[in-house]
């Protein structure tokens, strides 16, 4: 029997075709996984599975009727519940006030704590419903959004890349609730660019190029390479583990970070603690982590966006810089690729141009004024930036774009095809690839060897194991605000990683 099915589903944004005749079918009590590249279409299909958008043509079948859902909220009735990549919560909120807000029965408020417990102990979803959310490690959190589903009694769970923010004995753990859903004959449409995790997860996957539906495969009788290969439509260049470099044969650190302390800037910030860290011209830092244990605070400070209390606690190639700003450290040869691409990274409502002009404004002509380089920077960020489009085969809609026209993945080429550009010495670069499809990812840690062999030395700061371990020399491991010592990553496995991401001392999980 099918529990629901998409016939010939074309979604359009004026000339561009999102969706385009998809098929798709999913039967209750099985793991169905969405492939595809940043793009593809997964993110415009679900969104009319949820009731977010509406389809042009086509229609859906749910348990047999045809039906048009016209709103989160009758899909919830229906049965469909969606896990989005980026949580809903309000931190200031306890879990069962943020729970009892998605709650459109209010008859089914009462007594919903104890639901909670319940709910939580029946799936091994821990969770204490008065805890405030802000309160809550990234993990915890997804629980609550799980929980959240759970209580609604889900016949289709959808879930957006849910191991993004897990530790890979989370995601263990996750895998095990999403079995038990399925045994209890909940479907699952699992949408993932982790495609180990497809492989050991899902029964099959329907893959999505260009809008179009392109096949479906048994990832059991697959491989990854090959999924791969059908979500690009070519062969992909897969980038082995990297062996690690013998300091008694490289040059000494360019850069070190010293005893850096931090305090927390808000009531859900993380302070750093007693961060040290060197990195040597040639090496790949790894720096592994959960979202929330200090990362956007480190990458903050190694910036300059945030000054260090003492100029000698960051040092560059011997000089005192803890009291610089970005733009003096920018001038020594220090760049940064920050997490948030749109309105962090990259301002949403300029063009290319000014994008490229405000973080290189400086070395366009050292012989102009402020003023002037401002009244020559169409002509120079012209340049500048259609060499780094052709150099990091950014896709753009027309010439010069703004930047939120651009796809996810393609901003994301820009950023580091900007970065990239001005040759740094070192690098701090946080979540390159966060979202990011096959291709362009690999596109991206290519560069990133290159730059590497080139002599940066770069500081990763990641949240993907796999990432960390195909680019990375050395690793080390945030939690709490605090880093461990990093050893060589050839010395590593993903589960000492895992664990020490967790809060578990290096000695323990190297025990």
């Amino acid at each position: 029997m099918t529990l629901l099915s998409a016939e010939n589903i074309t979604k359009t944004f004026g000339t561009f075709v999102a969706n385009d005749r998809v098929n798709f079918s999913i039967e209750p009590g099985s793991i169905h996984a969405l492939l595809g590249e940043n793009g593809a279409g997964k993110s415009t299909f679900v969104k009319m599975l949820y009731g977010v958008l509406q389809p042009d043509e086509g229609r859906f079948v749910w348990e047999g009727q045809t039906l048009r859902i016209t709103s989160p909220k009758m899909a919830r009735r229906l049965g469909i519940a969606m896990v989005f990549q980026h949580f809903s919560l309000f931190p200031a909120l306890t879990v069962a006030e943020n729970i009892a807000l998605a709650m459109d029965d209010e008859s089914r408020l009462s007594g919903l704590r104890h639901r909670i417990r319940e709910a939580s102990d029946h799936w091994g979803l821990a969770i204490n419903p008065d805890r405030p959310v802000g309160e809550l490690s990234v993990g915890e959190q997804q629980r609550v959004e799980i929980l959240r589903c759970l209580l609604q009694d889900p016949k289709l769970l959808i879930m957006d890349e849910p191991t993004s923010v897990l530790t890979p004995q989370e995601s263990l753990r996750l895998f095990d609730v999403l079995r038990r859903l399925a045994d209890d004959g909940c479907a699952i449409l699992y949408i993932s660019h982790k495609l180990d995790e497809i492989m050991e997860l899902a029964g099959k996957a329907t893959i999505l190029r260009g809008g179009k539906n392109v096949g479906e495969v048994i990832p059991r009788e697959s491989s990854t390479r090959d999924m791969a290969e059908i979500m690009v439509g070519n062969a992909v260049d897969w980038i082995e583990r990297r062996k690690s470099h013998n300091p008694a044969n490289s040059p000494p650190p360019i850069f070190a970070v010293n005893g850096l302390n931090r305090p927390a800037a808000s009531a859900f910030a993380t302070p750093l603690r007693d961060i040290r860290l060197e990195v040597r011209p040639g090496e790949i830092l790894g720096i592994a982590g959960i979202s929330g244990n200090g990362q956007e605070e480190l990458a903050e400070a190694l910036s300059g966006e945030w000054l260090a209390p003492d100029a000698e606690m960051i040092c560059l190639d011997g000089r005192n810089i803890g009291h610089d700003g970005p733009e003096q450290r920018r001038r020594m040869g220090l760049e940064t690729v920050p997490e948030e691409r749109n309105g962090h990274a990259a301002v949403p409502d300029m063009t290319m141009v000014e994008n490229t002009f405000l973080t290189q404004y400086f070395s366009f002509s050292s012989g102009l004024s402020w003023v002037q380089r401002q009244l020559a920077y169409p002509d120079l960020g012209r340049e500048a930036t259609d060499a780094i489009i052709r150099a990091a085969d950014v896709r753009t809609p027309h010439s010069n774009p703004m930047a939120n026209q651009l796809s996810g993945g393609n901003l994301q080429k820009f950023i580091m095809g900007r970065m990239l550009s001005t040759e740094p010495r070192v690098a701090v670069i946080s979540q390159p690839t966060w979202g990011v499809d096959v291709g362009a990812a690999t596109a991206i840690r290519r560069a990133l060897l290159k730059l590497a062999e080139d002599g940066c030395a770069i500081i990763l700061i990641s949240q993907d194991l796999e990432e960390i371990f195909g680019l990375a020399t050395r690793i080390a491991a945030l939690n709490n605000g605090r880093l461990t010592e990093s050893h060589p990553a050839t010395d590593l496995t993903a589960e000492d990683i895992g664990l020490m991401m967790g809060g578990v001392s290096e000695e323990e999980a190297r025990a």
